[in-house]
């Protein structure tokens, strides 16, 4: 059965989202480290419509397909750095809040690198792909066909 589309059902829903990633879109965050967010989220939520964008978006923008390949076992590899791991580890944790939300670890570890509005605009960043990754998934958003 197909399901409501809230984008056209309720375009404003949508530009309201929108306002959140042109705010996303001057932040501090680089292209690598928002793609980073954006397809690790997707990734736990089973987001196939987000997981099949960002990643196209990720490699239009240059990122080595094979990080993309290991995404999902990014504690495994060499591949990240610090930086990226600390982004990585606060993206799973409030993704998953259920079970601890953002320890307090892995929050003074992100602090290390990365300033108080820097942070702000993380939590925002994954607010955000969380929420487009329940839209999708509650409305089961068609993949685009090539």
């Amino acid at each position: 059965m197909e399901r409501i589309q809230i984008d056209v059902a309720e375009p404003k829903a949508y530009q309201a989202m929108f306002a959140l990633e042109g705010y996303l879109a001057k932040s501090n965050l680089n292209t690598t480290q928002k793609n980073l967010i954006k397809i690790r989220a997707s990734q736990i939520n089973g987001c196939a419509f987000c997981i099949d964008m960002h990643i196209n978006e990720a490699l239009k923008a240059g990122e080595n397909p094979r990080r993309i390949y290991v995404l999902d076992g990014w504690r495994k590899t060499e591949w990240f750095s610090d930086d990226e791991v600390a982004l990585l580890k606060m993206t799973e944790e409030l993704t998953v809040l259920n079970k601890n939300g953002l320890s307090e670890a892995t929050y003074k570890n992100v602090l290390k690198h990365f300033d108080e509005q820097t942070f702000s605009q993380i939590v925002m960043a994954i607010v955000t792909i969380n929420a487009w990754n329940r839209i999708a998934i509650s409305t089961n958003k068609p993949l685009p066909q090539d």
